[in-house]
């Protein structure tokens, strides 16, 4: 809802009052405009790199109270956006210039598109007045930028620059959230208007509440399988963490005696140790499950597709976006809404029925927790093993013993980041970042950024693939350059290891190292050089230590581990694409 004297005017009516008194309007200019929007959605910070085109969003930064951080390459600013979304729930944004600049920023967009990641792209056009002339970075931005956001537009005139930043806002949220996407050509952001005439969207006041709580006769369905449930699982999704629903969930599966699963951002929904914390078990689970709940996230490849669900057990879906559902999977129950809220509803619409179920399901869970144990055994050797070069499961054992309560953790790999989706278990909720289900390498150093800036307070811990790193580690030097330590580890094998895998699979060993062996690069040199700390580590004795020097230099860190470049995650053996 709008307020109506912010409404803009149409360009024919009479001139404002200030102007037929003699008195000069006040002006502003688009750039002004953008920066006047950007606050009113609570934004406190911009990513960004120069170009010509956009200087002027950055004027308006300034008088707003805005920080623009300036990083060395667009799709950094791109993925630091989402990064930010991610870890506050408000929505991110970075502003970038025309051309290159703008498409440089498209690999950060469609990750966030695919993570469900709320940001706005805003991207610099040549003027108006030049329009199909071959202006300078002259390209079809938002052609190119439509199937891959929300919303996609051209800001077509300075009076409304405010107003579209708000619908952009808006379309991040419809559903599922999501990132948009608005050009605003040269001459519309440096041209100032009257005041009066540019709607300036009044905080608060321009976009409703999404939080559905779903159909109530859906909801009363959903208690009563879960009450007469022998065998319940559930997984909780991304959307959990999105949504703010930890505390909805950690009731439900506790008060209903439940199994939990995590997987995306849902990961520290519940701590490490809770009796309704599974993590190895799950395949078990979902084969002998006779009631399988499914919050907040696809059956995408990650979820085979749907097909690794019992086909005999009941199979329920709870999403944000009414397309997910169902879709790749028949199901026998779908719930659109808000997680948080749906969840709050089940539980008390289960509670006081026979006990919910609960007091029947402790043979279940203990048949569960016995496969976890016996998975653990079999993997121990590796977590423990002191082989050099390193153990890919030895090193991930030693960062997840090194995590606290406080530790936001970072994945930026292949192989490597595989390996910890098994051993790692943030603390707490919102703990856990890795790039989602688009799979974009070079997340780490940008959501190490956003991560520092969103939340100052946490210690940031990211793993990086020597491969990763390589694609947006320059931007290491802007975290020496504000001063944001964190502590990061390259798992370095000087290898593509989970592309490498595939290739020995399919073509055999001699044809294995073909576009995808790395140079033995020193990143603890890089860092050192930088300006931070660097630490190289051979021996898994040392890993620890180093760890802690790391956390105790109060600068950017890497501590270089060699591991061995012939060990593979069991996911990386076990992807369908190596078939």
């Amino acid at each position: 809802m709008s307020n109506p004297s912010h409404r803009s005017t149409p360009a024919t009516s009479p001139a404002p009052a200030g102007e037929a008194d003699g008195e000069p309007a006040e002006l502003v200019s688009g750039g002004h405009l953008v920066a006047r929007a950007l606050k009113a959605e609570g934004v406190d910070v911009v990513y960004t790199l120069c170009g010509g085109h956009i200087i002027d969003i950055y004027d308006g930064c300034v008088d707003e109270g805005i920080e623009v951080v300036d990083v060395r390459h667009e799709q950094v600013a791109a993925h630091a956006a989402d990064g930010y979304a991610r870890l506050t729930g408000r929505p991110g944004v970075a502003v970038v210039t025309a051309g290159p600049g703008t498409t440089d920023a498209v690999t950060g967009v469609a990750n966030a598109f695919r993570a469900e990641s709320p940001m706005l792209l805003i991207g610099g056009q040549g003027a108006l007045s030049q329009h199909k002339m071959g202006s300078l970075q002259d390209l079809p931005h938002v052609d190119m930028m439509t199937p891959i956001t929300k919303f996609a537009a051209t800001v077509p005139d300075t009076a409304r620059a405010a107003d579209m930043v708000s619908m952009a806002f808006r379309e991040c949220f419809n559903g599922a959230p999501g990132p948009s996407f608005l050009e605003i050509p040269r001459d519309v952001l440096d041209a100032k208007v009257p005041a009066e005439r540019a709607r300036v969207p009044k905080a608060g006041h321009y976009r409703a509440s999404t939080r559905s709580a779903g159909d109530p006769e859906d909801v009363e369905r959903l208690a009563d399988l879960l009450v007469h449930a022998e065998r319940p699982a559930i997984l909780l999704g991304s959307q959990v963490w999105t949504s703010r629903a930890t505390d909805a969930a950690i009731e439900l599966v506790r008060t209903l005696n439940v199994p939990a699963y995590m997987n995306g951002a849902g990961r520290g929904t519940l701590p490490p140790g809770d009796p309704h914390h599974f993590q190895l078990s799950r395949r078990h689970a979902f084969s002998a499950a006779d009631l399988i709940v499914i919050v907040g996230t696809p059956f995408d490849f990650r979820m085979g597709y749907g097909k690794r669900l019992s086909p005999a057990a009941t199979v329920v879906q709870i999403d944000l976006d009414y397309r997910t559902v169902g879709r790749n999977r028949d199901i026998d129950l779908g719930i659109v809404g808000d997680p948080g809220r749906i969840l709050s509803a089940v539980t008390e619409a289960a509670s006081g029925r026979i006990n919910g179920g609960a007091a029947r399901r402790k043979e279940w869970l203990d048949e569960l927790r016995a496969v976890e144990a016996k998975a653990l055994d079999k993997r121990l050797p590796q977590l423990r093993s002191d082989a050099s070069p390193i153990h890919p499961y030895r090193l991930v054992s030693e960062i997840n013993d090194f995590l606290t309560e406080d530790s936001v953790y970072i994945g930026d790999g292949g192989d490597i980041v595989t390996f910890s989706g098994q051993v790692v278990q943030p603390k707490s909720p919102g703990h856990w970042m890795d790039p989602g289900p688009l799979g974009t390498l070079g997340v780490g150093i940008p959501f190490v950024l956003a991560a520092k800036q969103a939340r100052p307070d946490k210690e940031v811990v990211a793993l990086f693939g020597d491969g990763a790193f390589s694609l947006t580690g320059w931007d290491f030097e802007t975290l020496v350059r504000y001063d944001l330590p964190f502590v990061g580890i390259v798992g370095n094998n000087s290898s593509m290891n989970q592309i490498r895998y595939g290739q020995a699979q399919k073509y055999g060993p001699e044809r294995e190292r073909v576009g995808n062996t790395l140079g033995d690069v020193h990143y603890d040199k890089f860092a050192q050089m930088l300006g931070g700390y660097g630490e190289e580590v051979r021996d898994p004795a040392d890993i620890a230590p180093a760890l802690r020097r790391a956390r105790e230099s109060g600068k950017p860190s890497l501590i270089n581990v060699w591991v061995d470049p012939d060990a593979y995650a069991p996911g990386t053996m076990n992807q369908t694409m190596y078939k």
